[in-house]
């Protein structure tokens, strides 16, 4: 059974990408409230200052305050998007592509168990989306998670989501000469 490998592949792949969703909330969860609350406290000054045409204790403020309080309210909200960064940064690229990549390596795997072609064009189809895999989300992992930056460069090049896309096609092709309604022997 060709597709054996990528089911087994993307079960275990889909543990470790599936893994980061829990870790990013207890990793950064915490950050990401406090500068949350400490947002809304000095933006909530911000409105409460203009709704009352920026003056306080019925006196107006001076231009000072005001920028000070403009200020505080601006690194407030650069604060909150900083703290929120690695969250976006995680959930966006390994943990999405990750999560995708392995669940079609899971698919693929089946679908193979039903395609009846050459074995060795299983076998190519197979190891296209295993090294697609890796070296996208794989790669991602290793570039946003381990902070590799030498990876960043491979994802440059685009690579993976070329052999990601690649194998693709090529099931497609597959499918469509071969696509049996029972489980075949290799």
């Amino acid at each position: 059974m060709v597709g054996k490998k990528n089911v087994v592949f993307g079960f275990l792949f889909l543990v470790i990408t599936a893994a980061l969703g829990p870790w990013m909330i207890t990793e950064y969860t915490p950050g990401e409230a406090e500068a949350q609350a400490e947002k809304q406290s000095l933006v909530g000054r911000l409105q409460s200052l203009k709704a009352d045409e920026f003056e306080e204790d019925l006196e107006p403020l001076p231009p000072e305050a005001i920028a000070k309080a403009n200020t505080d309210g601006i690194l407030a909200l650069n604060k909150l998007v900083n703290a929120r960064q690695p969250i976006d940064l995680i959930r966006s690229g390994p943990h999405v592509h990750g999560n995708l990549e392995a669940l079609l390596n899971i698919v693929v795997g089946i679908a193979l168990c039903f395609i009846a072609v050459g074995r060795i064009f299983k076998q190519v189809i197979s190891w296209v989306f295993i090294l697609g895999t890796l070296l996208h989300s794989g790669i991602m992992f290793l570039a946003v998670m381990l902070d590799q930056t030498w990876a960043f460069t491979v994802l440059g090049t685009g690579i993976g989501p070329v052999l990601v896309l690649l194998g693709l096609l090529l099931a497609g092709i597959a499918a469509a000469m071969g696509m049996r309604a029972e489980v075949v022997r290799d």
